[in-house]
């Protein structure tokens, strides 16, 4: 049974005898690559260095497959150069494929002559997709028979040897065309003189190798195989995605898009030298800067009006925090709607009209009872008001921009996780500021 991570942790941060092998190698070996890739990840950058070196050789090879970018850099950068023949003895084309970001070129040149031919195609093949496109990450162990085989001959495939999550024979055509699929399940107590064709029960979906990756991950989750074929324009038959590939690239998709919508990169180590993770997020830091300072701009334009009445003042944060709060929900659920291919032309019409229902009774509860509040607080009816109208107001502009903006963004291929927040923002603090103070200069002056 794995060691809870946190006391793994502890022990190897704490422990000064952390840095032998021996004790490394008998407190790990339980543990599988993914729990040691992850408390790898955890350590500061000296006890990660030493529980590296003292995992086995046979092993750093799937560890490093398993970890994020940047902090696996750290560790290849600190492995000798005359470990890495061992390191890669049983290296795979996908292997190479996930670490190819990471890797110097002499390492990666290591890396594909260490592959046999037959991997060394898939590699090449591989490589002709871009990371962004399904077909990049494909993987090549599959069940393939022609169009006119039998039982008979599908139960001798299987006998010889069936890959991970695969439940389905491929059947092609004499050009190597996807033709159709069959389920094993199908096959076992039919009669071996049977065609396979006769047992397809429905047309399996094929995947375009330049399909986008997360939205055909996402097909295959729903299509209820555990794998689906890639294919090539002119219907040739690839490779396959499986369940536990699909899965991966739909979860990196969404840490993305959560690091993302801080402007952070979801590569990011968390022990990473402080000079780099402070470029890293410099950018960031440097728009919103200018986003509050466009704010600031239109506070300043209502000078006066804060000097006669301070009240206002003390409620600004109400205004922006609602607007802001309420345009954000919007947003998430916008983004995730563009992210799963679920907000198009055809429904947005839809989703605004309810999306400001939405904002409209919010903002009718929620102004109402700070313009209460406020009444009671400052003794003044107009100030409530004042307050309660610039709420309302605002909470509906929210809803409007955080429909908008991700659609926006969307279609000038911008990333709305990314961007989509600060803009957002900037909006509803621009419409509060301007509505609440625009209306205390005309009510309270």
């Amino acid at each position: 049974m794995a060691e809870p991570l946190p006391e793994l942790i502890e022990e190897f941060v704490s422990n000064p005898q952390a840095d032998d092998p021996a004790a490394i190698l008998t407190t790990l070996a339980a543990q599988d690559d993914i729990y040691i890739a992850t408390l790898l990840e955890s350590l500061p950058v000296e006890p990660r260095l030493s529980v590296w070196e003292g995992i086995p050789r046979d092993r750093k090879l799937n560890i490093l497959v398993e970890m994020r970018s940047d902090p696996r850099e750290i560790l290849i950068d600190a492995t000798p150069d005359g470990e890495w023949a061992a390191i890669f003895a049983d290296i795979e084309a996908e292997d190479l494929l996930e670490l190819l970001d990471s890797l110097p070129n002499k390492l990666i040149e290591l890396a594909f002559t260490a592959l046999d031919e037959q991997q060394q195609n898939h590699f090449k093949a591989a490589s002709q997709f871009k990371d962004e496109e399904i077909g990049h990450w494909m993987n090549y162990g599959m069940l393939v028979l022609p169009l006119n085989a039998k039982v008979r001959d599908g139960l001798r495939l299987i006998r010889r040897n069936v890959p991970s999550h695969c439940d389905t024979i491929f059947l092609i055509n004499r050009s190597g065309q996807f033709s159709a699929a069959v389920r094993l399940t199908r096959i076992f107590g039919s009669p071996e003189h049977v065609p396979l064709v006769e047992l397809t029960e429905e047309s399996i979906p094929a995947l375009k190798g330049k399909d986008d990756s997360t939205t055909a991950s996402l097909q295959v989750q729903r299509s209820g195989y555990a794998s689906l074929p890639v294919i090539d324009e002119n219907n040739q038959l690839l490779g396959r995605v499986d369940i536990t590939a699909a899965s991966e690239l739909v979860n990196e998709f969404y840490e993305r898009q959560v690091m993302a919508s801080a402007g952070m990169d979801e590569d990011e180590d968390l022990f990473a030298p402080v000079a780099k993770s402070a470029r890293n997020r410099a950018l960031w830091l440097g728009i919103n800067l200018l986003t509050a300072f466009l704010a600031s701009w239109f506070i300043g334009l209502f000078e006066a009006t804060l000097q006669e009445v301070v009240a206002l003042a003390v409620l600004m944060p109400v205004v922006a925090s609602m607007g802001g709060i309420a345009g954000s929900q919007t947003l998430t659920l916008i983004v995730r709607g563009l992210a799963l291919g679920q907000v198009t032309p055809a429904n947005i019409k839809a989703l605004m009209v309810k999306e400001l229902k939405v904002g409209g009774v919010n903002g009718i509860i929620w102004a109402i009872i700070i313009g209460i509040v406020a009444y009671f607080w400052f003794t003044n009816a107009a100030l409530g008001f004042v307050i309660c109208f610039a709420i309302l107001f605002n909470i509906v502009a929210a809803a409007i921009a955080g429909v908008l903006v991700p659609v926006i963004l969307d279609k000038l291929r911008i990333d709305p996780a990314l961007s989509g927040s600060v803009i957002l923002t900037t909006v509803t603090d621009v419409v509060g500021f301007v509505a609440f103070l625009g209306l205390g200069t005309l009510i309270l002056l």
